[in-house]
């Protein structure tokens, strides 16, 4: 009996360090090294003084925050030690000045996309929550983040979604990529002990269920819209996270996600949120173990190398260099096993 249990328990523990051995084994080529260098170093010096990142137009400061601390905590740096030490201290310090003690929302209540922010928010925190090493500081963040849950909750419609603001904001309104970005803040949420009342998850999944089209798409709105491959990679993502990998439902958006993504990429043709979906796709492929994921980040890392621009940055798409940089610098540290939302 000691035996069979000497042998579970070092089985456990070497599973629950296996992401980052595994990782640490493989050599990364040298270029991709300092592709994420050079895309790091490139968003500290964005980084304003108050501590925030924000899109093209001053847009977006909460999400473009909590977006670029994620992609530095990917490269093993905390809010105490390493390279960008100095700036996740910022951005927390930021964010959760952002954070309304009374309503939870992190973020501004005249910004009508905040959902977007309060959700990357509650990703970013509770991975930096998960490492805090200060007895206050922990507290301080436990608070934010019980409160953010909160506001979740209580933003979700009826349906289980959720839209740009919350639905006491804007009642019946509904949007699918909203709803991903704050079911993935939840369970992350939860994976660092925060508690996340299950029937909100569930309703979640349900949502998801809902918005799929026959062919395994999932639309914009649960009212319509139209399949769409960014969201749908998104989806998958989320229940992933969720807990669902195997059900009829995934199956299907894996298939759609095969017709509409994994033949984007050759050359340097990016459809319509092509980094969006990219993001979310190349946490399902990474899920999906080694040999799905060594070809994928063979052909994407290829095509992020050849698009960074000598300042580090990626410039394609509309929102600015800060939102591609950071998701793009994100894609390729996935592997490295640092933060428990993406690891297997």
């Amino acid at each position: 009996m000691k035996r069979s249990l000497l042998i579970l328990l070092t089985t456990m523990l070497l599973a629950a360090g296996g992401d980052r051995s595994e990782a640490a084994k493989r050599k990364k080529d040298p270029r991709i090294t300092q592709a994420v260098t050079k895309a790091l170093d490139f968003l500290a010096r964005e980084q304003r003084r108050q501590g925030y990142w924000e899109a093209n137009g001053g847009q977006y400061r909460v999400a473009m925050t909590a977006l670029s601390g994620n992609a530095m905590l990917c490269e093993g740096s905390t809010s105490t030690r390493g390279r960008y030490a100095k700036n996740i201290r910022l951005a927390v310090d930021y964010l959760v000045e952002m954070a309304n003690p009374d309503t939870g929302l992190i973020g501004f209540k005249d910004d009508y996309h905040y959902t977007y922010g309060h959700g990357f928010s509650m990703l970013f925190l509770s991975q930096v929550y998960g490492e805090e090493e200060d007895a206050i500081r922990r507290e301080q963040l436990k608070k934010v983040l019980t409160k953010a849950v909160e506001f979740s909750a209580l933003a979700q419609t009826s349906r289980g979604g959720w839209g740009y603001v919350s639905a006491k904001d804007q009642p019946n309104f509904d949007e699918g990529s909203t709803c991903i970005t704050q079911v993935q803040g939840l369970r992350a949420c939860r994976n660092a002990g925060i508690p996340v009342p299950g029937e909100v998850i569930d309703a979640a999944k349900k949502y998801i269920r809902d918005c799929m089209t026959a062919d395994g798409g999932v639309q914009y709105s649960i009212r319509g819209g139209g399949p769409r491959a960014p969201i749908t990679a998104a989806a998958v993502a989320a229940m992933f996270n969720a807990g669902d990998y195997e059900s009829d439902q995934i199956t299907k958006m894996l298939k759609y996600c095969e017709r509409n993504i994994d033949n984007s990429r050759s050359g340097a043709q990016f459809f319509g949120h092509w980094h969006y979906a990219h993001y979310y796709y190349a946490q399902v492929k990474y899920r999906l173990g080694d040999e799905i994921w060594d070809k994928y980040f063979d052909e994407i890392s290829k095509m992020l190398l050849d698009n960074q621009t000598a300042s580090g940055a990626w410039k394609e798409g509309h929102i600015g260099e800060v939102y591609t940089t950071a998701i793009n610098a994100t894609i390729l540290q996935l592997d490295n096993g640092y933060l428990p939302i993406y690891q297997r």
